[in-house]
C-alpha cells in the first residue's frame, strides 16, 4: 500500500484522513488481484455486488417506456417530485406497515447519496456519529467528510446482532446518530424486533439523558433481499427519530442506476424542519436528485425485483460447498453476501492466493474484519459450478501453509 500512504501524505487534514480510512479498498481496487484480472476471461468475479447476468426486462421496458417525452419539461430539472414520493410512501406503508407521508420522502442518486445527504444535514464540527462494525466501507469516509468523529462499535461476534451495552458505553453528550444497517453488509443479519425495540429505548433513554434527540440512520439497502421466509422489521417501527435510508440499486441488482431515497416516519417530532434541512443538503452536496428518467419511471420499477429464491439456492450451494472444503462460515438471513473466516490469518494473503486460482473476493480488512472475506452472490450459477474447485485447491494450499 506504499502508493496510497504516498498520496495521503501529500494530501493534509481532513481528506488524508478520509483517505487513510479507506486505504485497505484502496489496495484492493488498485493492487489486488481484482485490480489485474477483473476484466480478464475465465475470471470468477465474487468480490463486489454487479450484476453477471443480463438485467431484469423490466427495467429495460420502464426506461424505453418512460423515455418518451409527454411534455416539454420531461427532461428538466427535477428534484422531489410528488409522483415519486408518493410512490415511495405507499409503498412504505404497505411493506412495512409504518405512516410515511408523501412529503416526507427526499428522492436521492442511490443509498451513498442518502446516507451523506443525511449526515450534512445532521452533523456539526465535532458531533459523534456511531456505526456498527464490520460496516459497510465507507460509513467511515462520509462521516470524516462531514468534519464528524467515527465512533466505531462493535457487533456481537457470535451472533452477529447488535451489542447494545457496547452502544450504551459509546454514547456521549456528542453523540448526534447511529448508523444501522440491516440486513447488514456483509453479516447477513437481519436486526430482530425484540433488539430493535430494545435500542429504540436506549436510544429514548439517552436522548432524555443528553437533552438533544440521537437520530438512527437505517439503512436498509438489501431489505427486500431476505430469505427462508423471514420478516423484516425497520427501526422505524419502533422509534420515531430514524430517517430510513434506501436504494433501488440492490432489489433491481442495477447499481448503475442511481436511484433511491430518504424517508422520515410520520411520527418523527419536528420533520418538517429536518426535511428542510436535508433539502437543503442535498443540493449543497452535487444535486442529490435521481435523474428525471429514472422518476418517470419509478411506479414501473418500484415493483421489480431480482429472483430471490435464485438467491437463496445459490446461497445455499456455495454455503454447503464451503463448509465441506473446511471454510467456516454462517448462512446469511438477507443480503446477497457470505461471510467467510480467513483459512489464513492475514486474509490480502489469502485473497492473493484465491487470486491464483481466478477467483476474486472482498478481503475483510476493506471492513474492518481482518482474518475474513466477502463473497458477493450476484456472480452467475455457472460462475459458482466452476470457481469451487478453485475454491477447494485454495483452502488446501492455505491449510498446508500454515505452522502446526
Amino acid at each position: 500500500m506504499e502508493n496510497t500512504v504516498t498520496t495521503q501524505k501529500f494530501f493534509a487534514g481532513q481528506i488524508g484522513k478520509v483517505m487513510e480510512s479507506i486505504a485497505p479498498l484502496t489496495w484492493f481496487m488498485n493492487d489486488s488481484p481484482y485490480a489485474r484480472l477483473r476484466d480478464e476471461p475465465g475470471v470468477y468475479d465474487f468480490a463486489l455486488g454487479n450484476p453477471h447476468e443480463m438485467p431484469l426486462e423490466g427495467i429495460t421496458a420502464a426506461l424505453q417506456k418512460w423515455s418518451i417525452p409527454q411534455n416539454k419539461d420531461w427532461f428538466a430539472y427535477k428534484m422531489n417530485e410528488p409522483g415519486s414520493q408518493e410512490v415511495v410512501a405507499r409503498s412504505l406503508r404497505h411493506r412495512l406497515g409504518v405512516a410515511f407521508e408523501p412529503e416526507d420522502v427526499l428522492m436521492t442518486n442511490g443509498a451513498f447519496a442518502a446516507i451523506t445527504v443525511a449526515m450534512t444535514a445532521l452533523t456539526d464540527p465535532g458531533d459523534e456519529i456511531l456505526y456498527v462494525s464490520p460496516p459497510w466501507f465507507f460509513y467511515v469516509p462520509i462521516i470524516l467528510s462531514r468534519h464528524g468523529t467515527a465512533v466505531r462499535v462493535p457487533c456481537d461476534r457470535h451472533s452477529f446482532d447488535l451489542d447494545l451495552e457496547a452502544i450504551r458505553e459509546a454514547i456521549t453528550a456528542h453523540t448526534r446518530a447511529i448508523i444501522v444497517n440491516t440486513p447488514n453488509n456483509p453479516t447477513g443479519r437481519i436486526y430482530p424486533p425484540e433488539t430493535l425495540r430494545a435500542l429504540a429505548g436506549l436510544l429514548t433513554e439517552r436522548s432524555h439523558h443528553f437533552g438533544r434527540p440521537i437520530y438512527l440512520l437505517s439503512d436498509e439497502a438489501y431489505s427486500h433481499i431476505l430469505y427462508d421466509g423471514v420478516t423484516f422489521h425497520t427501526p422505524a417501527e419502533f422509534y420515531p427519530n430514524t430517517l430510513l435510508l434506501y436504494t433501488y440499486g440492490k432489489t433491481l441488482l442495477a447499481p448503475g442506476q442511481r436511484l433511491g431515497y430518504i424517508a422520515l416516519p410520520a411520527s418523527m417530532p419536528q420533520r418538517e424542519a429536518l426535511r428542510n434541512a436535508l433539502f437543503t443538503a442535498q443540493m449543497v452536496t452535487g444535486y442529490a436528485f435521481p435523474n428525471a428518467l429514472l422518476q418517470h419511471a419509478l411506479p414501473d420499477l418500484e415493483g421489480l425485483s431480482i429472483a430471490i429464491p435464485r438467491l437463496q439456492a445459490r446461497r445455499d450451494r456455495m454455503v454447503k460447498a464451503l463448509r465441506d472444503d473446511g471454510y467456516q462460515l454462517h448462512a446469511p438471513e438477507g443480503t446477497f453476501y457470505l461471510l467467510v473466516r480467513s483459512p489464513l490469518e492475514d486474509d490480502q494473503a489469502f485473497i492473493n492466493l484465491l487470486g491464483e486460482e481466478n477467483i476474486l473476493c472482498l478481503p475483510g480488512a476493506s471492513f474492518e474484519m481482518p482474518g475474513y472475506f466477502r463473497i458477493s452472490l450476484t456472480a452467475n450459477d455457472e460462475m459458482v459450478e466452476k470457481s469451487l474447485p478453485g475454491f477447494t485447491r485454495a483452502f488446501a494450499r492455505a491449510k498446508k501453509s500454515r505452522p502446526e
